[in-house]
């Protein structure tokens, strides 16, 4: 029977054994229905998941529910929104009392004083013609003053079709700016024309993305399997989508059989009472969604069937610490 340790040697062995004692349980929640941004595409706003539910004003409230994730298992609370920067004092809360990640779009500066190792990720979609055309500004040239050689950020890049023959100038400058970034792939959720993918592009990106992997290890955080999976949408001969997706809210799930998934997962609305689908969007076909943490996931919660040559345990291995350092378990 192959066995992790007979197909690793000691090298990989030990970096095995360094992400099996993580124990990585997750759960999302959105801060705020809020945003000083409307991005064509954003999921949150295209599936009317802003409208879901009333925000909780109480930061008592905030705070006891917080305190009860911690008690379900919580261990990483992944904060969006809206955007979460509108409501610091809820942000705050949660990183009092268990490790957070913040994704924001990086328009206002957390204060380090305040949140002096709180992991950031910084959203752009894409080079300043394409932030203005999706998002209404080039919000790279105030993230990037705002967050300039901070050590706990790092750039969400969701890259377009537009993209292609692009990333490099892009990963470019933030590298300059003494920043990391990963990547992921815009889904479309709007339709905004000349936006949705072909397969031909994803074979194009998918290259794209490995040459900038290997021109800018110490910037890129990623793995070419993840870049495979993300692309193709297969994982191991099987197809991503609503009959394998493991980022469903744990308390909504009744797939069966049911697949591998995230232990406890729930994605909280901001009145601390509603759930969400799932880690996106409500509306979103699964088909089609390129969510990178869902990817990812889908290939770390399946890691008995990457037990089955070195290589694909050596590609299980990569995925995972990538998710790691993503969220701040493991150094860059």
């Amino acid at each position: 029977m192959k066995t992790v340790s007979s197909l690793l040697n000691p090298e990989w062995y030990e970096r095995y054994k360094k992400i099996s004692k993580l124990n990585i349980r997750s759960s999302i929640y959105d801060v705020t229905n809020r945003c000083n941004l409307r991005c064509k595409g954003c999921f949150f706003f295209s599936s009317n998941e802003h409208q879901a539910a009333p925000e909780e004003n109480d930061i008592k409230r905030w705070e006891a529910f917080i305190d009860r994730e911690t008690e379900r298992g919580v261990n990483l609370a992944i904060l969006i929104g809206g955007e979460p920067t509108l409501c610091l004092d809820r942000v705050e809360a949660f990183y009092k009392r268990l490790s957070t990640f913040c994704a924001t779009n990086g328009l206002i500066k957390i204060p380090r004083d305040r949140f002096p190792d709180m992991m950031l990720g910084i959203s752009l979609w894409g080079d300043e013609h394409d932030e203005t055309v999706l998002r209404g500004k080039d919000t790279f040239r105030i993230s990037s003053q705002n967050y300039e050689g901070d050590p706990h950020v790092y750039y969400l890049y969701t890259i377009t079709p537009r993209q292609i023959g692009k990333t490099e100038g892009v990963i470019r400058k933030i590298k300059d700016v003494g920043l990391k970034v990963h990547m992921q792939l815009l889904s479309n959720d709007e339709g905004v024309s000349g936006f949705s993918w072909t397969p031909e592009q994803f074979d194009a990106i998918r290259a794209e993305m490995d040459a900038m992997l290997d021109a800018y290890p110490d910037t890129v955080i990623s793995s070419k399997y993840y870049h495979e999976v993300i692309t193709t949408g297969k994982m191991l001969g099987r197809s991503f989508g609503w009959n394998e997706c493991p980022s469903v809210t744990q308390p909504l799930d009744h797939r069966s059989p049911p697949p591998k998934r995230l232990i406890e997962f729930i994605r909280w609305a901001s009145d601390l009472h509603t759930m969400h689908r799932c880690c996106t969007s409500e509306t979103r076909d699964c088909a089609t969604c390129k969510d990178g943490a869902a990817h990812m996931s889908w290939v770390m919660v399946n890691k008995r069937a990457h037990v089955r040559t070195t290589r694909d345990l050596q590609n299980w291995i990569e995925v995972y610490e990538m998710f790691a350092k993503l969220y701040q378990f493991m150094p860059w």
